[in-house]
């Protein structure tokens, strides 16, 4: 059997593919019951790769939702942020652990799922580029030029700086390099957004190569059975191991090859995985053992979070440990996650395509009202965070309902704000007389 295969997967010139040998092996040795429900395509029911998934609406929802109230969080968090509390409040160490190695990763795993979706509604790759650049670049420079002026200057006010915002605005916000402690330009938080869109570029780039089909038969293949958790975990943990104390940990599209060398992959996955023929199937096999594996690997954070403070640096034993943790912790968490949205929350509701369309301007605005709040009010912390900590909450999510309810009803801002233009209805056309 295998000499066969062998023999199938040389080409008339004499090569090797190895990409449809690793395919075929995998799929000869993978358990009798998937490969029988992939020739039959018997199972759980595949959707359509254009076939909007209302679950995974729902975790996209849910994942940008989370982010207002954990930035919100990190104004009262021991570590440093962009704007701190008076005293931190170490209660908030252990909730924070459990969340940040998953938050992430999860918006990457299931932008890429949406990619695919999107994919299949585009006349073409080059259609599907162009929107992508157009909803994912206009809102960031919008926010560069718009918005993030004022977090930089609070930022900037805190390390030393003295000129008023409308100076900074003007001037001195469009240095090149780093004044007052702060990088500048800057696209602060959304760095989300212009990682999201190089990554959709390389991804482009594949696509055009023609290199689609055989990515998702190999993935196909390779994840049958248990391999949708394990694998994933063991590449995602040798790739960051492989970058953890080679390369810095810095910001920039260029220059930040150490989250590149994960969150890349994340965002792949997500796009197979919405065109996989057993992907849904596998993981309601394997969700169990994903909640298992997040929480042995959740105790491994929670004590490296307890035991060395943010300024202080674990063995490399720890370092390389806690690292592979949080990897692993971050795919079994969108394995468990994904499942729940497939079979809990996939349908649906009458408010899904309004919190669907807010989230992403919400998105842009949420840490600008945060850190402008947090800095007027001057937190003190300590056993009075939760008023202060409900304060600042509150307001940034009035914030983000303004910024969307007003946006999206001016058709010039729509597309300011991440938003596509509204489609024009058409007016109706008298039907013609009918003669006798």
């Amino acid at each position: 059997m295998i000499w066969r295969l062998l023999r199938r997967t040389m080409s008339r010139h004499g090569r090797m593919d190895m990409l449809q040998l690793f395919g075929d092996l995998a799929a000869l040795y993978a358990p009798a019951r998937i490969r029988e429900r992939r020739e039959s395509g018997t199972g759980t029911a595949r959707l359509n790769v254009a076939q909007r998934h209302y679950g995974l609406d729902w975790l996209r929802i849910a994942a940008f939702a989370l982010l207002v109230p954990y930035h919100a969080a990190l104004v009262f968090a021991p570590a440093h942020w962009l704007v701190n509390a008076r005293e931190g409040v170490d209660a908030l160490v252990v909730p924070m652990a459990l969340m940040t190695p998953w938050r992430l990763a999860l918006l990457f795993a299931v932008s890429g799922f949406a990619s695919r979706k999107l994919l299949g509604k585009s006349d073409d790759i080059r259609a599907f580029l162009a929107s992508r650049s157009a909803r994912l670049l206009v809102p960031l420079g919008f926010a560069m030029v718009a918005l993030l002026p004022l977090e930089v200057w609070i930022r900037a006010v805190q390390g030393g700086y003295q000129q008023g915002l409308a100076a900074f605005w003007l001037r001195d916000y469009w240095r090149w390099g780093t004044y007052w402690g702060v990088e500048m330009p800057s696209w602060e938080h959304l760095w989300f957004v212009a990682y999201l869109w190089f990554y959709t570029m390389v991804l482009g780039a594949l696509l055009a190569l023609g290199l689609l089909p055989r990515l998702q038969r190999w993935f196909d293949d390779l994840t049958a059975g248990i391999g949708l958790l394990w694998l994933p975990i063991a590449g995602l943990v040798l790739a960051k191991l492989a970058v953890t104390f080679v390369l810095p940990e810095h910001g920039g599209v260029l220059t930040d090859w150490n989250a590149h060398a994960t969150n890349f992959p994340l965002f792949v996955l997500g796009f197979l995985i919405a065109g996989g023929r057993h992907a849904w199937g596998d993981i309601a096999r394997l969700w169990r053992q994903a909640a298992l594996a997040a929480c042995v690997c959740a105790a491994i954070v929670v004590h490296t979070d307890l035991t060395w403070s943010a300024s202080e640096m674990p063995s490399h034993f720890w370092t390389a440990l806690d690292r592979a943790a949080r990897m692993a912790m971050a795919w079994s968490m969108i394995v468990l996650l994904f499942h729940a949205a497939n079979t809990r929350f996939n349908r649906d509701h009458p408010w899904r395509a309004t919190l669907a369309e807010a989230v992403f301007p919400a998105y842009i605005v949420h840490q600008v009202a945060i850190v402008a709040i947090a800095w007027w009010m001057r937190p003190a912390g300590g056993t009075a965070w939760l008023g202060e900590y409900a304060l600042i909450l509150g307001g940034t999510l009035a914030t983000c309902a303004a910024f969307y309810l007003v946006g999206s009803r001016i058709a010039p801002l729509r597309p300011l704000i991440g938003l596509a233009a509204r489609k024009a209805t058409a007016k109706p056309v008298a039907s013609p007389a009918v003669s006798a």
